[in-house]
């Protein structure tokens, strides 16, 4: 597999790089990306190819399930330097269809050590929906269901995103908007989330 990312790495130099090297060049010192992307882990979803961004366009965190945790780290330092350093000014959260975190939400996980408790994150998220629609019997429901806890785990992170300081500030001082967004598989097609 190696070998492969080697030689798409040769095809990327030779169609892409070397054409457009004053804009890798300016790369080499500095980045000013506008927007902050945290979006699922899944290989399915890569931001910079769905919404066709140049590089440095994007500074991006993934992570299984779009999951903007409450108490971690490495999230926290993503976000502080997006906002404090890099002075973006918008922030987008982006969920997809058949995510399978959120499908796992429904599984009995409790051979994992880690996944459990990562997707309690987005627990909330399927409880609303439950309250919301009630119990999904037919395959119809089911569909209904699934992709309804997919928009609303996009919400909840939202709302996570916002219990954070720096953004809830920044956004009062209209320094910053916070979007939520859904990427369908089957369609190719990214549309809002309210």
């Amino acid at each position: 597999m190696i070998e492969t990312f080697i030689e798409g790495n040769k095809i990327f130099r030779e169609q892409d790089f070397e054409r457009k090297k004053e804009r890798y060049m300016q790369l080499t010192s500095t980045q000013h990306p506008t927007v902050l992307w945290i979006g699922c882990s899944d290989s399915r979803v890569n931001p910079e190819r769905i919404t066709h961004c140049r590089a440095g366009e994007l500074f991006t965190h993934r992570n299984i399930g779009n999951i903007v945790p409450t108490h971690d780290w490495n999230f926290a330092t993503v976000l502080e330097y997006a906002v404090k350093h890099l002075k973006v000014k918008d922030i987008v959260i982006c969920g997809h269809s058949d995510c399978g975190a959120l499908n796992a939400l429904d599984v009995d996980m409790s051979k994992d050590a880690y996944i459990p408790l990562w997707i309690n994150n987005a627990r909330d998220a399927q409880t609303r929906v439950d309250a919301r629609l009630g119990e999904a019997n037919t395959p119809e429901e089911k569909a209904i269901r699934k992709k309804e806890i997919e928009y609303e785990n996009v919400r909840l992170q939202m709302e996570h995103l916002r219990s954070y300081p720096l953004v809830s500030m920044a956004e009062e001082k209209g320094c910053l908007e916070v979007h939520g967004l859904y990427y369908d598989l089957k369609t190719g097609a990214l549309s809002k989330i309210a």
